[in-house]
């Protein structure tokens, strides 16, 4: 098996990230590779519902793993005193992939692609000062003014994913065994 390749989605709030992911990731399916994501919050995930038997299990009875497991899907909830790194996290829970778009973890050590709204905010994350700005490998914008040490792309474009997936799959992180 080929190792796995990671990069991650970063930007402010509202400025697309999660857009980027899903056409990156539908690119490289369609291109036959095994994608799995990644995403990063910025407070407590609770998806189980008050009252189910999978939140009684976390919530009445402290457990410390909860895996629901149903036709088609699973869903595992486990307690952690600290936040993982987005390479650990893959590697216990992404077994197999060719490919990891991550979500987030933007001050972790993996290639990014950045996607900057005006409307988020006078600037991106990245800068030429950041001591990680040579992690940034594209950025995806709507500010006809911004130019990068790196291919930058307009959501106004019509022809950019299919080079931008390019450029993720080649510039990842790649795992070693």
């Amino acid at each position: 098996m080929a190792a796995t390749r990671m990069i991650s989605i970063v930007g402010k709030k509202d400025a697309g990230k999660t857009t980027l992911v899903v056409a990156l990731a539908a690119e490289l399916v369609r291109r036959k590779f095994r994608v799995m994501t990644l995403k990063h919050g910025t407070h407590a995930a609770d998806w189980d519902q008050r009252g189910k038997d999978t939140w009684r299990h976390r919530h009445e009875g402290k457990a410390e793993r909860v895996v629901l497991e149903a036709p088609g899907e699973r869903v595992v909830w486990e307690r952690r005193e600290l936040e993982s790194d987005p390479v650990s996290l893959a590697r216990r829970y992404l077994d197999g992939a060719d490919v990891v778009l991550v979500e987030g973890f933007t001050d972790h050590a993996l290639p990014k692609i950045e996607t900057y709204r005006l409307a988020c905010g006078p600037d991106p994350i990245w800068n030429a000062d950041r001591p990680d700005a040579e992690q940034w490998v594209a950025m995806v914008t709507d500010n006809a003014k911004f130019r990068g040490s790196f291919p930058v792309f307009r959501f106004s474009d019509t022809a950019w994913l299919v080079t931008l997936a390019n450029i993720a799959w080649d510039r990842a992180l790649i795992l070693p065994p």
